[in-house]
């Protein structure tokens, strides 16, 4: 296979529905969807099971038992699960267009990470989205979304070819590691020791983009091309504690140059 993706959850199998779907309708399908599950109850390996009888995309069910948000904890163990050279990361709350997995498989390149973004959906539009408009890919289109009150901008969904090109290179945003939308080689990860498990809520995915750059890793910028929709939902992991600490590790992460993380994927 050409690729893994990876995204995580926790209790809620309506969002993972519909992002599965997203990924059963890509461009391309040799690849392998790994979901790194939080501690979720017993309906989500249950819509998983049942998913795979009617998709043709592999499922792999990476499973932990519920101690508090340990989202980084769960995704060091899907990394060691995946099985290809190439890994994608996403959320359990964003569906992919079908050039997803394409577009961040024709930008890879050895040296570099790949930075996406995603087009935030308000909640009732998020319950709207149905099996049918995934495959019709409607949730991507700006008529569609509009005709059912979506406000704002929608040049992130609508910009496509050179457009896109030159707003990857304008856009003023950072290309950090952002774990809705970013990927790199497996081999890199691991020289890493993947995400710091110290860590909880709250900038965890940038921390380690930040080691990745120390290792001497780029970043290029794919917020244009690589689209996807984030379901709206409540965030009642969140507390400034989490924050603070997670910012202090950042910061030295930073200011020391670390490389390698002593808390990561071989904690496990």
């Amino acid at each position: 296979m050409k690729a893994s993706v990876i995204m995580s959850t926790y209790n809620a199998e309506e969002w993972l529905e519909k992002v599965i779907w997203g990924f059963s309708v890509q461009t391309i399908s040799d690849f392998e969807i790994i979901i790194a599950d939080d501690g979720s109850g017993p309906k989500t390996k249950e819509l998983i099971d049942r998913l795979r009888t009617e998709i043709k995309v592999p499922l792999v069910h990476v499973w932990q038992e519920d101690n508090g948000f340990q989202k980084t904890q769960i995704l060091n163990k899907a990394i060691v699960a995946s099985s290809s050279d190439y890994l994608i990361f996403t959320d359990g709350d964003c569906i992919p267009r079908a050039d997803f997995v394409a577009t961040h498989l024709a930008k890879r390149e050895h040296g570099y990470f790949l930075s996406g973004g995603y087009f935030k959906l308000p909640m009732d539009i998020s319950k709207a989205i149905t099996k049918q408009d995934i495959a019709a890919q409607n949730c991507f289109n700006v008529a569609w979304l509009k005709q059912r009150g979506l406000q704002g901008g929608t040049l992130k969904l609508s910009a496509t070819g050179f457009l896109a090109k030159v707003l990857n290179f304008l856009t003023p945003t950072k290309a950090s590691w952002n774990g809705h939308n970013a990927s790199a080689y497996k081999a890199e990860l691991i020289a890493v020791n993947g995400f710091n498990q110290e860590m909880q809520y709250g900038g965890e995915d940038r921390e380690m983009g930040e080691r990745l750059f120390n290792k001497g890793l780029k970043s290029k910028q794919i917020r244009y091309s690589a689209i996807c929709v984030h379901l709206d939902h409540a965030r009642g992991y969140v507390n400034p504690e989490m924050w603070k600490k997670n910012n202090e590790i950042r910061e030295y992460t930073k200011k020391n140059k670390v490389v390698k993380t002593t808390a990561g994927i071989d904690a496990n």
